[in-house]
């Protein structure tokens, strides 16, 4: 069994936000690969949605706590369905990597993210796995995550977010159907 949380804000102010690239990617998965429809469950702070990959059983969570208490939820989620912490997949924002790219990885250090600094305090280790998308605009001049995350994604951008989604999707399905490894030497 799977756990995969999308980081982001909460709320219609926030949704199209580039802080919210981990939840937009997880929602784009839940749709995709036809899911259940997200539900709120206010035990686990989260919207959620569970089902199967193949045969791998999988839980989505989109938390609805502000992205610096995301650990609430994840630890809630971890606890109750008794998943360790290298079977979690956190999705989010990486104001390190070129917008349209994307980087699995695991055990690396938050780089600031606030989010992930939550998460990694709920699970009380840095040992579960990243799906770490990037909103950075340029590698020429580099905007600093402050004066990042807040920002919407441009009409012109749309076409290049939609192959990065479509890009997580098929590491996702790798991810879980075949393994980690073969993700991460596929996709990174």
């Amino acid at each position: 069994m799977y756990l995969l949380i999308g980081l982001g804000n909460p709320g219609i102010e926030y949704e199209k936000t580039r802080h919210n690239a981990g939840r937009i990617a997880l929602s784009f998965f839940q749709k995709k690969n036809g899911l259940p429809v997200f539900s709120e469950n206010k035990k686990f702070l989260s919207l959620i949605s569970e089902g199967k990959i193949r045969k791998e059983k999988i839980v989505l969570a989109l938390p609805e706590t502000m992205m610096n208490n995301s650990g609430k939820a994840v630890g809630a989620l971890a606890a109750f369905y008794k998943v360790k912490p290298e079977k979690v997949i956190v999705l989010n924002d990486d104001s390190d990597i070129i917008f349209g790219k994307m980087k699995i990885s695991f055990a690396k250090s938050s780089g600031g993210h606030r989010g992930v600094d939550s998460a990694k305090r709920a699970l009380k280790t840095e040992k579960f796995w990243r799906i770490r998308i990037g909103i950075q605009p340029s590698a020429k001049k580099h905007i600093p995550a402050m004066d990042l995350v807040l920002k919407t994604f441009k009409p012109a951008e749309a076409g290049i977010f939609k192959k990065t989604l479509k890009h997580v999707n098929d590491a996702l399905i790798t991810f879980v159907e075949e393994s980690p490894d073969r993700a991460m030497s596929e996709f990174n």
